[in-house]
């Protein structure tokens, strides 16, 4: 016989999945957005600067919705735990 799983913290593959999702086009969106901000601006050649911008645009665009996402599967863990009526866990 196999043990019986112990109870996961973890949200959903469905729910990692969107997130997941939803950091690729934050991503995608936020590249866009600072290539067109930088191609605005610049003046002859630009493919450095307009490079640059796109790479910066979607590094901080991702990692704003990264750190978003992180927050809404935590707490619905920590929902689906005391929706179950099992004692919270410390945190630390």
């Amino acid at each position: 016989m196999q043990p019986e799983p112990s109870p996961s913290a973890l949200p959903s593959v469905a729910a990692r999945a969107l997130a997941f999702a939803a950091i690729l086009v934050a991503g995608v969106s936020g590249g866009l957005i600072g290539y067109a901000v930088v191609r605005v601006q610049c003046k002859g050649d630009c493919a450095v600067p307009n490079g640059l911008g796109a790479f910066v645009g979607a590094v901080v665009a991702a990692a704003g919705v990264a750190v978003i996402a992180t927050l809404v599967l935590r707490a619905m863990g920590e929902w689906r735990t005391i929706k179950e009526g099992e004692p919270p866990e410390p945190i630390g």
